[in-house]
């Protein structure tokens, strides 16, 4: 019965929001209409209490002869009848001044306090309050000191007034404000929460809105979005992956299968069975390769390893690549033709620079024609290092330069191998914050050793 009277939480919170920072604001506002008037009032007490102690002081120093005549002649100069001054003597009578007896005041402790004085000189007025202090002289007497609080009382009744005038609107503003506000911070913090709902339940195309002019909040949504954006790019590298697997790996092991049933079905003796073993034991450490490149690559994108970074030679690296392959190339009838210059140190991962490097090497025998030359050069280029290697092939073809780089992608060309060999050589690259590059013509692929940036 009463549902339909019931607020909506998003309501409910709004007021929660707009209700803390109008009661912040109302605070802040009556803290300080506090200060103001505990600073004015104490202004007005200590201005009092500064004239009283010179009236104490001056009189102090005063022979005893000459007091009543000052006295007197201070009485004279006070025009607008503020002042109560008055001698007595030890016996409580009034020996000169405008108050007719003296009022019971702790004399000596120098504080003042307000109570009430009989004046002489104030026509049709037998009662006033005022300030007073009392005060005993080196002969005995006692001088009373005091300030009419008339004019004190108006002064701060018209201050209190102005404080109130001001004060009223300033809540209304603090009340519309904390409001306003409040409403605003729960439509931006509710439309973070759709978002992130909407995220969960898998979409992760949601983007919160960034205005024009950005404010504080708005740079905070960019950030968000930035954040989604690499959130959904690396969902989406994780879902072709395992599509990418699934896909690599059902041939191989479709074509191992087969290669099982059907070498198990014509081996007719030991030797048969050996060759079907051996056969298979060949499809197993592809796809073991394959995995491994796969664990590599996770591991290189993942950035951990930038902490081993050291300075590296790059002249004995690249000349240590060559060595290691000048037998194969041997063997295959392929000229392996180094040139190197020296060059400073960079900073990096020497393992992994030498793996990028053996891999791009091992390309160019594996794709330039039989019996070519392939060259590897250390060269600088504008202060920077530059690790060239070409052979004498066509390279690759220039649509697909984009794509080679991408897990699993083959140029057509015969034993282009699972295609992952050029992942991981970028994925080095990245990881240094280098440049992998192909000429314009021909088939050199560059490292260019400098920094780009993470």
């Amino acid at each position: 019965m009463f549902s339909m009277f019931r607020p909506d939480p998003r309501t409910r919170a709004t007021w929660r929001w707009g209700g803390a920072l109008a009661a912040i604001l109302i605070l802040q506002s009556l803290v300080l209409a506090a200060i103001f008037w505990v600073t004015a009032n104490g202004n007005h007490r200590r201005a009092i209490e500064h004239t009283l102690l010179d009236d104490c002081s001056f009189f102090a120093l005063t022979p005893p002869a000459e007091r009543a005549e000052e006295l007197r002649e201070r009485l004279a100069r006070d025009i607008h009848r503020e002042r109560f001054l008055a001698l007595f003597d030890a016996h409580g009578r009034r020996i000169a001044g405008n108050v007719a007896t003296m009022p019971v005041l702790p004399a000596g402790t120098g504080a003042s306090i307000v109570a009430p004085v009989a004046p002489t000189e104030l026509p049709g007025k037998t009662s006033d309050v005022a300030r007073l202090t009392l005060c005993p002289l080196s002969d005995g007497t006692r001088l009373l000191s005091g300030m009419d609080l008339d004019d004190t009382e108006e002064a701060l009744r018209l201050t209190w007034q102005s404080l109130l005038f001001g004060l009223l609107p300033g809540l209304v503003l603090a009340l519309g404000v904390g409001l306003v506000a409040g409403r605003r911070a729960a439509r931006q913090v509710d439309t973070m929460r759709l978002l992130t709902e909407r995220i969960v339940s898998g979409d992760l195309a949601q983007r919160l809105p960034v205005p024009a002019r950005p404010d504080s909040f708005g740079l905070l949504c960019a950030h968000i979005n930035t954040m989604l954006d690499r959130l959904q790019m690396l969902v989406a590298d994780v879902r072709g992956i395992g599509d990418d697997i699934a896909h690599q790996l059902r041939t191989p092991l479709t074509r191992l299968r087969a290669g099982l049933e059907r070498g198990l079905r014509e081996a007719q003796d030991r030797a048969g069975f050996e060759r079907v073993i051996d056969r298979s034991l060949a499809e197993i450490d592809g796809l073991l390769g394959i995995v491994a490149a796969l664990l590599r690559l996770r591991e290189l994108e993942d950035g951990a390893r930038r902490s081993r970074f050291a300075p590296v030679d790059l002249t004995r690296l690249v000349e240590d690549a060559c060595e290691l392959h000048r037998p194969v190339a041997e063997d295959r009838g392929i000229h392996l033709h180094c040139n190197c210059v020296p060059v400073p140190p960079i900073d990096g991962d020497a393992s992994l620079l030498i793996e990028a490097v053996a891999n791009l090497i091992d390309n160019a025998m594996k794709f330039g024609p039989p019996g070519g030359t392939v060259t590897v050069r250390l060269l600088l280029d504008a202060g920077m290092p530059v690790i060239a290697i070409a052979d004498q092939g066509d390279g690759v073809p220039p649509a697909e330069r984009s794509l080679v780089t991408q897990r699993f992608y083959r140029v057509r060309i015969e034993g282009s191998g699972a295609g992952l060999g050029l992942a991981l050589v970028k994925a080095i690259v990245d990881l240094h914050g280098f440049a992998l590059g192909f000429a314009p013509q021909g088939s050199a692929v560059t490292i260019r050793c400098g920094r780009t940036g993470y």
